[in-house]
């Protein structure tokens, strides 16, 4: 994408879709964090507004601040499967490929590798977004060898802890025990150590949390894509509740989350020393720039 490609001849402008016309003008597009980050949602036409996703959703809630946080949506492409979350990423004023179940990864390995080519003296973002059974289940196999190879884009993961999207079926990452409505037993085995496994994979950067602080969340969300833009694999495990599946009730579901914040989703962040190096250089530059 180019802010040139965006932005309309003055003549054709009063001819386009208005939400278009207003993403030109009032988007994050081409504008500094400081003008348009999480801190100013609300104030400006975000990338992703209205979505399909259930009341209360606290997965839509993430997927907005995600875009929110964003370094250069203008050369971002995102890239997901089948599950719950495509149905607001698919939503958003950014590319998005919409890959077969769990190969998400493979394909964002290919398009890294061909924007490198395509674009050597342009910053290409690939993010790519799916839930824990496209991540961890189905995808297992194509998420831990793009982390071997040392592919340079980021990963995030959606865990509602449970095949949301397709009845309530348990997940590798559904906990020991968890009864569903199609896993009517009970889970017999403990949820995957996704945060070890991208660590010994060879993930630069690894976050796991719930996300009830959205200026916590977007500062994981860009220190993942700016290290996965000049050292590696960077991978983020967030927990986004399925209100449904679990039975919350809407009111409640900030209230989960801050549960969840306290027991098994409590923050925690690994990087490398190259990767602490780079974000005290990247971090220092903005305070300069703001004051």
């Amino acid at each position: 994408m180019s802010l040139q490609y965006m932005v309309p001849a003055s003549k054709f402008k009063r001819y386009l879709p208005k939400d278009y016309v207003e993403l030109v003008d009032y988007g994050p597009f081409g504008k500094d964090y400081s003008e348009v980050g999480v801190k100013n949602m609300g104030t400006f036409k975000e990338l992703v507004e209205e979505h399909p996703m259930c009341s209360g959703c606290w997965m839509a809630y993430y997927i907005k601040i995600i875009f929110a946080a964003l370094p250069n949506p203008e050369d971002t492409v995102t890239i997901g499967t089948a599950g719950c979350g495509r149905l607001a990423i698919s939503q958003a004023a950014v590319p998005f490929i919409y890959g077969n179940y769990g190969d998400q990864n493979a394909m964002a390995s290919g398009i890294t590798r061909a924007f490198r080519l395509r674009f050597p003296d342009r910053q290409k973002d690939v993010i790519t977004i799916a839930g824990d059974g496209g991540m961890m289940d189905i995808g297992f196999s194509m998420t831990m060898h793009a982390w071997f190879r040392r592919e340079k884009f980021t990963t995030i993961m959606l865990d509602n802890e449970v095949y949301g999207n397709t009845g309530g079926q348990e997940s590798g990452m559904s906990i020991e025990g968890a009864v569903l409505k199609m896993s009517p037993k009970g889970k017999n085995f403990g949820k995957m150590p996704a945060m070890q496994l991208a660590i010994t994979a060879g993930c630069v950067y690894v976050v796991k949390m719930s996300p009830t602080n959205i200026n916590k969340a977007a500062k994981a969300i860009r220190r993942a894509i700016f290290a996965a833009r000049k050292l590696g694999p960077t991978f983020i495990h967030v927990y986004t509740s399925c209100n449904i599946e679990y039975s919350i009730p809407t009111p409640d579901v900030f209230r989960d989350a801050k549960e969840m914040e306290k027991g098994r989703f409590a923050f925690e962040e690994f990087m490398t020393p190259e990767a602490k190096e780079l974000f005290a250089v990247v971090e220092s530059k903005k305070k300069r720039e703001v004051s």
